[in-house]
């Protein structure tokens, strides 16, 4: 891939693939990788990327907030919501992941009200517990759905769309609010007490929800999380090298409704670690990396990374 940072990544109707980097730029790439384009550049730092029914791409750019990207016309940008504008009665800091509903409702996450992106390694040290998940109505209205999350991360919808969940990085979960049912209005926990930290989630053609595992869990974070917050701000404090380091680690778990683990599928991957992006489609899963310069694909079946 030319680039690095293939932070999510998304498939059209064609088979192709969408991903972001971390220079702004928006790649597709053909169905057998033999051809790369640039669709768009957003000046910012796109993460979350799905593609609407109307072959739009909504994506969710840290810099510059939650938006619409049309291939078929130029690589036009619509800035849905911007950066800093009210969203849900606070401004919109940063946008990380969504799920579009059948009426063309978006639901994304706000990750932190404290922190850039560049700095997410110090909201989950202080445990901060301002991330925010939210719905774009498509008269643009917009609301806060729940607020308190603990580094909203990765946006799911049920294939029922009984449920939204969230993945809470700094908690280690996936929460879930209820739409439908006896239970509808009620929030609890899809999965709690995960082993890693949870980034991209995505609903995959086999029903179940895909969870980005970019690392494991951490003893000293977890340690460290139920002290006072200025014994975590110290850790901040440290120089980078005496900071917890993440496990280079290529890891994926895929969850049924009922939050019980069909999948649980981990390697060491060159190139492909710090998996920040889950995509399942007829049993390929495709993945994708903060860091990395590449995509990576297994095929289910065969379950090896």
């Amino acid at each position: 891939m030319p680039g690095r940072g293939p932070e999510d990544v998304a498939r059209d109707a064609s088979g192709r693939l969408l991903a972001g980097l971390e220079d702004g730029r928006v790649l597709r790439l053909s169905a057998g990788g033999e051809r790369v384009d640039v669709i768009a550049d957003t000046g910012g730092r796109p993460l979350g990327i799905e593609v609407d029914r109307d072959g739009t791409l909504v994506v969710c750019d840290a810099e510059r907030g939650l938006l619409r990207i049309h291939p078929d016309d130029g690589g036009r940008i619509e800035r849905l919501i911007a950066a800093g504008d009210d969203a849900g009665g606070t401004p919109l800091r940063v946008c990380n992941n969504a799920a579009i509903a059948a009426d063309g409702a978006i639901y994304f996450s706000d990750s932190t009200q404290r922190f850039a992106l560049k700095h997410w390694e110090a909201d989950l040290l202080e445990h901060s517990g301002t991330g925010r998940l939210l719905r774009r109505d498509p008269d643009g209205s917009c609301q806060v759905l729940l607020d308190g999350l603990h580094f909203a991360n990765g946006v799911a919808l049920a294939a029922d769309e009984s449920f939204v969940a969230v993945a809470e990085t700094g908690a280690y979960r996936l929460t879930r609010l209820w739409f439908t049912g006896e239970r509808a209005g009620e929030v609890d926990r899809l999965v709690d007490n995960l082993p890693g930290f949870p980034d991209n989630i995505s609903l995959g053609g086999d029903g179940l929800i895909w969870i980005a595992l970019a690392a494991p869990r951490n003893a000293a974070l977890d340690l460290l999380s139920p002290r006072h917050p200025a014994l975590r701000r110290a850790l901040w404090a440290l120089p980078d090298a005496l900071r917890p380091k993440p496990v280079d680690t290529t890891w994926v778990q895929a969850v049924d409704a009922g939050g019980d683990v069909v999948h649980d599928l981990q390697a060491k991957v060159a190139g492909v670690s710090t998996v920040t992006g889950v995509r399942e489609h007829d049993g390929t899963v495709w993945l994708g990396t903060l860091h990395g310069g590449a995509v990576g694909a297994f095929e289910l079946t065969v379950g090896e990374l």
